[in-house]
């Protein structure tokens, strides 16, 4: 048994003569770095460069993936809300009667019979941004929508009070919201 554990693995035929090597030379290099006093030797300047352009590529990596997972979801999103409105939008709504929303600060109108009117003047349907169009959906289909983004649903919330005025004469009286301008 004069062979060392290395010679026996190789004629065993666990281990190539290659492999011998490196775990020599690794060995090799672990006793070199060892002081004295068996403490690691410092690192040298390459080392901790090595290791802090390392730490860097990390954290860059993990902020593209980061941005690339939010992107894919912003689009998952996007693509819901495409559904929903093109599966539940209602499709015979032209009309003579125009009716006028916000979008934003722009005022817009669309052209709706009486009945869809009173539908939305019920907020039974609501109008949804798909793009450039505008396209009536039902309310729960809307609130679906909402919960998923807040921009593409348009809503005329008349039930908002504003700011009280205690001085306000017609505080008493209520505005009808389906009042024809």
């Amino acid at each position: 048994m004069g062979n060392s554990l290395l010679d026996q693995l190789k004629k065993s035929g666990l281990v190539d003569k290659s492999k011998v090597q490196k775990a020599k030379h690794s060995q090799y290099k672990s006793k070199k770095q060892k002081g004295k006093k068996g403490t690691v030797a410092q690192l040298d300047e390459t080392t901790i460069l090595a290791n802090k352009n390392h730490a860097e590529k990390v954290a860059h990596d993990r902020l593209l993936n980061q941005q690339q997972k939010e992107e894919t979801e912003r689009n998952a999103i996007a693509a819901q809300i495409k559904q929903l409105i093109e599966c539940n939008s209602i499709q015979e709504f032209d009309g003579d009667i125009a009716y006028n929303f916000t979008d934003g600060n722009i005022v817009k109108r669309i052209y709706v019979s009486e009945k869809i009117r009173r539908h939305l003047a019920a907020r039974r349907l609501a109008i949804a941004k798909l793009g450039d169009d505008y396209e009536l959906v039902p309310t729960p289909v809307a609130e679906k929508i909402k919960q998923r983004d807040k921009q593409c649903i348009i809503t005329n919330d008349h039930s908002a009070t504003p700011p009280s005025n205690e001085e306000d004469p017609y505080a008493d009286y209520q505005i009808p919201d389906d009042l024809m301008w």
